[in-house]
């Protein structure tokens, strides 16, 4: 386990991208700025935002740092963010989110009661059409069977995160090749060498339902993470143990897949979502009849 350097008080580096939220985006930093304690920095990545948010930045924010690109995605624009960082922590926010008062301390504080831990994540309430809704049981986030539960969906609200610096030196960054399922791909790789601890308090409000939100931009999401579940395999830091999870993970996604693309008459793509799940079927015989009995 990685040994922290030091505190999260003063270290701290707020990484938030953006693309086209000006409206959103006044009361995303507001909640930043009314932290009980204080970030280091405040970096906002505008991924080619053509609303007017630069000039929100430069005039009403003139103290946060401003990075400027082309519209890369928002995998590029946090890792622009976390590279350009001087804390020692990374506190990730997207730009449709809020933080409440105290989430930055209750974060610190609990890190400084467990200074062996390098990922913090947090509750959140979801607010859906202006009204406050009860998350699904399925998102139990609870550090039962976490590896599981992340292997079916993403478990992990990046707005919620602090994470040491050091994790991305030995995980990597965001998967820049994923237009979407970025996070769950991430938390999957961190989730294999790090313990992920658990603040079981409400200090992030997450606000659903706009037209621009990725998981409502793109339909067969499981595309995308059977992508990352198939490069997982491939990683070093995979335990035996691990393996028959992502196979049964990977045919229950390809069978949604192979379903929901024969109803929408593409088959093609369905034929070859069912001979990729049969290939993983095989997979997993093959690899419960080489452990030894």
């Amino acid at each position: 386990m990685v040994m922290l350097p030091g505190s999260l008080i003063h270290e701290v580096s707020v990484v938030i991208p953006t693309h086209n939220r000006k409206a959103m985006l006044r009361c995303t930093l507001m909640s930043v700025f009314e932290q009980t304690l204080q970030p280091l920095e405040v970096i906002v990545v505008d991924d080619g935002s053509t609303d007017g948010t630069l000039d929100l930045l430069v005039t009403e924010f003139p103290s946060i740092i401003v990075i400027t690109q082309t519209n890369h995605g928002v995998s590029h624009a946090r890792n622009q963010g976390i590279k350009q960082a001087q804390g020692q922590w990374i506190a990730l926010l997207d730009s449709d989110d809020i933080w409440h008062p105290t989430k930055l301390e209750n974060q610190h504080k609990f890190l400084n009661r467990n200074p062996s831990l390098c990922f913090c994540h947090t509750d959140e309430v979801w607010v859906r059409q202006g009204k406050q809704i009860k998350q699904p049981a399925y998102l139990n986030k609870s550090n039962q069977d976490i590896f599981l539960k992340s292997l079916v969906r993403c478990i992990i609200c990046p707005s919620s995160v602090v994470m040491h610096k050091k994790i991305f030196e030995n995980t990597g960054f965001f998967d820049e090749q994923l237009t979407v399922c970025e996070d769950y791909d991430l938390w999957l790789r961190v989730l294999l060498q790090y313990e992920i601890a658990y603040l079981d308090q409400p200090l992030v409000t997450k606000y659903g339902g706009h037209s621009d939100q990725l998981s409502t931009t793109y339909w067969g999401m499981d595309r995308f993470r059977v992508q990352s579940l198939k490069n997982l395999l491939n990683n070093r830091n995979l335990k035996s143990n691990q393996i028959p999870l992502i196979f049964e993970t990977l045919i229950q996604k390809l069978d949604i897949l192979a379903k929901s693309f024969t109803k929408r008459e593409k088959m093609k793509e369905a034929e070859e979502f069912i001979k990729s799940r049969q290939f993983y079927s095989d997979m997993l015989i093959r690899h419960a009849q080489s452990i030894p009995h």
